[in-house]
């Protein structure tokens, strides 16, 4: 199969699952792209697409958006991204993937089998979260885990969920992005991938957008999970 079909259904299948679940994008896309093209090429190319599609997303749920709850995650984060984008560069793309596959691994069985996480009222544990999620982000744009296990500590309502969640991502995405752009990350052949992309984008949402009223967000997260399951441990073993 051509590369540019497989990056059009990743990126699809990607933001269909970001536009259902409000999260779990990177973490699907990211272990395939990073297979088929590599770290250096899969990183900058989704950094873009997610960040267009959290843009999308927050502009659709923006009347849930709750600045005070996510201050102190974005700060964790904005110190750390860096970091991880210097340490991605230091690391051999080997090591990258079974470490990818490790964290979506982790969180994707967490998820399905492990405890519920307390409640926790300190607000400051958000500043620790917001790091461990940059350090991913700009390695791996895999930031997600730690800002949703975060979320789900602190019992937001569905919609709120989704809504916070993008606004941390879209702070995330925009300093990758940024990160990619000043190392050199854009080649001509991440905009040329980037080119079959962005109708994945576009289409990914919109179905996510007309079949979210006929599905069960609780079977839906599963499914993902399983998915996400299956994903990591291609790339460990």
């Amino acid at each position: 199969m051509p590369v540019e079909l497989l990056v059009f259904l990743i990126v699809f299948s990607a933001l269909l699952i970001q536009s259902l679940a409000g999260f779990g994008s990177a973490l699907m896309a990211m272990p395939l792209l990073a297979q088929i093209l590599g770290v250096p090429t899969a990183a900058p190319l989704f950094a873009v697409c997610a960040l267009i599609g959290e843009i999308i997303l927050i502009t659709r749920l923006r009347k849930a958006l709750r600045f005070a709850a996510m201050w102190r995650l974005i700060a964790g984060a904005v110190v750390a991204i860096p970091i991880g984008i210097l340490g991605a560069d230091l690391i051999p793309q080997q090591i990258a993937l079974v470490g990818l596959g490790i964290v979506t691994f982790g969180f994707a069985l967490y998820s399905l089998v492990g405890p519920e996480v307390p409640a926790m009222p300190n607000p400051r544990w958000a500043f620790g979260f917001g790091f461990v999620s940059g350090l991913l982000s700009g390695a791996y744009n895999t930031g997600g885990p730690p800002y949703v296990i975060y979320g789900a500590t602190q019992r937001w309502e569905q919609r709120e969920f989704k809504a916070n969640i993008q606004g941390v991502f879209m702070v995330s995405s925009v300093m990758v992005t940024a990160g990619h752009v000043l190392s050199g990350g854009y080649t001509p052949e991440v905009l040329r991938l980037l080119g079959y992309a962005l109708p994945a984008i576009a289409l990914g949402l919109g179905v996510g957008f007309v079949v979210e009223p006929y599905i069960s967000p609780t079977a839906f997260r599963r499914a993902v999970l399983v998915l996400l399951l299956v994903l990591g441990l291609s790339l460990i073993f």
